[in-house]
């Protein structure tokens, strides 16, 4: 009998389910806060009943609207209530005993009438790279879905973005069929006639329909499940104390996956725009924070490191690929040097595991730069410049910014290696002496 017949070498697609972005299963969602009945509602007998049995009963506050709506035709019934604890419930997880488990192990009981609240847990990340534990855009939501939603251009612009029309057939009376989601094109119109998001001439923003959305995704420790848990946010000075955070913890241990991030809230002031009074005003509020119970002065100066041991393999697999020597380089017409100015002398040798894997860095490299066209040495320096003003000085010392370059390049090679180059060509061009 025959072996099977394989095929290797692909470098797109393979199957229709790779057609599109892959993202992470989600199990549940902790809330970062609880809703409230309106003023109206609660004038509401019938509406104050549903509510609080339904809150008993565990349901989740979206449940709970609709049932509101449908039994005494009150809509918009509940409104978000800022607490200094997370809501955890069974009813916002595919497996309810998950949630369950979690206030039952990282739960407190305060003695504030409350009973027992997550006030704070501990979670791990998934990704190394910031923006995937924590995606954010301004969107516009309707009663039928979204409407608008920023997304950033290949030129670092942020763009509002749109769904197509939806054709019809020329011959029947139907709606065309439409395959892999609906397309999505630039929002232009009267409003927004280049397609650009800007918040201060956005009709949607400036009404309070367009507004920040964002989530973390994580997994906490010691519970099972296939998949992470989502916690959504819609403040700016979250984002921006979280986005702090992990890039502290990556400068110094290059690296977000393994760490164990705590999540819980600090009471603080902010400033806020009065709308009716058009002035600056400052108010507290319950702010999620990220916290990590790491000796960051013992990362920063090395002591910290036994403790890390497969972080030190990935750093000695970048420093492997730093230092393969020029000559196997050049084998490669199209790479440039990862670090122009390292000295021989700190060529370390790397056996096992860590040799192939810095040679499949090296390979990864090397083959991406030659097929973005990179081939010639004023090409490479712009290249090396380029590397170096995104990334920073040192980069190819950090493995999470040399996997990041790798997978923005692929990214480049699939979507539009042309404008990589354009980018890369005006970014050496501004910092040229």
């Amino acid at each position: 009998m025959h072996a099977p017949i394989t095929y290797g070498g692909f470098d797109g697609p393979r199957s229709l389910l790779e057609e599109r972005p892959m993202r992470p299963p989600i199990i549940g969602k902790i809330r970062p806060g609880i809703k409230v009945l309106t003023r109206k509602a609660r004038e509401n007998s019938e509406a104050v009943r549903i509510h609080d049995a339904m809150v008993a009963q565990g349901h989740s506050y979206e449940a709970i609207g609709l049932e509101i709506e449908r039994r005494t035709q009150l809509s918009n019934a509940l409104v978000p209530k800022n607490v200094p604890w997370f809501t955890c419930r069974g009813s916002d997880f595919t497996n309810p005993a998950v949630a369950e488990e979690i206030l039952q192990r990282y739960g407190e009981d305060r003695g504030d009438g409350n009973g027992c609240k997550l006030w704070r847990f501990p979670v791990v990340f998934a990704f190394d790279d910031w923006l995937r534990n924590m995606p954010n855009e301004l969107v516009t939501y309707t009663a039928s879905g979204k409407q608008f939603f920023s997304e950033y251009g290949p030129d670092g612009l942020r763009y509002c973005k749109t769904y197509a029309p939806v054709q019809r057939e020329a011959r029947a009376s139907r709606a065309k069929r439409v395959w892999g989601g609906r397309p999505i094109i630039l929002r232009q119109d009267d409003a927004i006639p280049d397609g650009r998001c800007d918040p201060h001439s956005c009709p949607q923003y400036q009404q309070g329909v367009c507004n920040l959305s964002a989530a973390f995704y994580f997994a906490v420790p010691a519970t099972r499940g296939l998949g992470l848990i989502q916690m959504p946010t819609t403040s700016i000075y979250v984002l921006q104390k979280a986005h702090a955070a992990m890039q502290t913890v990556a400068l110094a241990r290059g690296r977000l996956v393994g760490v164990e991030f705590f999540v819980s809230k600090q009471e603080v002031e902010i400033s806020r725009i009065d709308p009716e009074l058009g002035k600056p005003v400052r108010q507290m509020q319950w702010l999620i924070t990220l916290d990590a119970d790491l000796d960051l002065a013992g990362l920063l100066d090395g002591s910290d490191r036994p403790r890390l041991s497969h972080v030190e393999a990935a750093q000695q697999a970048v420093t492997a690929l730093e230092n393969t020597p020029q000559t196997q380089l050049d084998q490669s017409p199209g790479v440039p040097p990862l670090d122009a100015e390292k000295s021989p002398s700190s060529v370390q040798p790397v056996q096992g595991a860590e040799a192939s894997d810095a040679e499949d860095l090296a390979a990864a490299f090397n083959e991406l730069a030659t097929r973005l066209g990179f081939d010639k040495e004023p090409d490479r320096k712009d290249l090396r410049d380029f590397l170096q003003a995104s990334f920073g000085a040192g980069w190819t010392k950090r493995p999470a910014a040399v996997r990041q370059v790798i997978h923005d390049m692929r990214v480049a090679l699939e979507n539009n290696p042309v404008a990589y180059r354009e980018q890369v060509k005006a970014i050496a061009a501004e910092i040229a002496p």
